[in-house]
């Protein structure tokens, strides 16, 4: 029987053919089939533990790990499966130091581990949200502590920006969030700036025309009604909500995604914080389900991901990515 707890998870996954089954069962539902060309002819080497494919093409073997984003891992499944299971079910998050310290993997194998499976919790979909009268919120907030405390990275692209609330310049990172009140879905990314044009062509991008949005009273907003929204906004100098008018649901998240990266990971870089926020959108979108049904969500989201330890350190190029 397929875990419910961790403590379950924990003695489960410790069979090395549990987590056999259970990875195959999540991966290929109607059969196991060759991650190069997609065939079914396939042939289990119980001795290797990898399938040989029999289509004539090079490299015809390939594992369970194969194509995913534990691909070229020496980590064994069920470390992997654990640490899964502690960072997609723990509200806050968990630090490399934690997961080094209960896998017994090096620091800096668990800080690779974590990121790799940030990667996989994204969820790209080009289905938009609200729709005719549906409720949506957005908001922008920025991310970042004193800058003489960031490390020295080659990717890291720091700007100034000006507070909204404050109308302060500030050296941090800015996130855009936009939550579906009817879905209570959010989804937040790492922009450039809170320009007119970008924050307005990331609502276009994801919000459907004759939604009603509701922002604060940045002027990068003004124009929204002639863009074929409602649009009505809320004065953060002297109140929070009008009626429905506020956007305290996604001020909610952003408490949420706050208090893990200064609780939790303490320090995160300009250049890795669009994981972390992946990471965070994952648990809130997907709160109302039990640990088992979330990390079983989860685990479906690891084919076709690639992170390299260049890539995520910043010494491989965007270019030669």
């Amino acid at each position: 029987m397929e875990p419910k707890t961790l403590q379950k998870a924990i003695v489960y996954f410790a069979n090395p053919k549990n987590c056999h089954d259970y990875l195959v069962a999540r991966r290929w539902p109607d059969g196991v089939i060759c991650p190069k060309c997609g065939s079914t002819n396939v042939l289990f080497m119980e001795k290797y533990n990898r399938w040989h494919c029999r289509e004539k093409h090079p490299s015809p073997q390939f594992t369970l790990k194969t194509g995913t984003v534990m691909e070229d891992s020496p980590i064994g499944l069920d470390k992997w499966l654990m640490a899964m299971w502690m960072i997609v079910n723990c509200k806050n998050g968990v630090s490399s130091y934690e997961i080094h310290r209960s896998l017994g993997v090096t620091q800096k194998t668990a800080w690779f581990l974590d990121h790799r499976i940030r990667l996989m919790l994204g969820c790209p979909t080009e289905e938009k949200m609200g729709g005719d009268g549906s409720e949506c919120e957005v908001d922008e907030s920025f991310i970042g502590g004193d800058p003489k405390n960031w490390k020295i990275s080659k990717r890291v692209n720091r700007k100034r920006f000006t507070d909204p609330a404050t109308k302060t310049r500030t050296d941090k990172v800015a996130v855009m969030g936009m939550l579906d009140r009817d879905a209570r879905k959010v989804r937040a990314n790492v922009v450039p700036n809170v320009n007119r044009e970008t924050l307005q062509e990331a609502i276009l991008n994801n919000i459907e025309g004759k939604s009603v949005v509701y922002t604060d009273g940045w002027k990068a907003y003004n124009n929204l009604k002639t863009l074929d929204y409602v649009h009505e906004t809320v004065n953060h100098v002297e109140e929070y909500v009008r009626g429905n008018v506020h956007t305290n649901g996604l001020e909610n998240f952003w408490a949420l995604l706050k208090r893990s990266l200064k609780g939790t990971y303490v320090a995160c870089e300009p250049f890795h914080l669009d994981r972390y926020v992946t990471e965070q959108v994952f648990r809130y979108n997907n709160r109302k389900m039990t640990d088992a049904d979330r990390f079983d969500l989860a685990v479906k989201g690891m084919v076709g991901k690639r992170l390299t330890y260049a890539e995520v350190t910043g010494k491989l190029d965007a270019a030669q990515v």
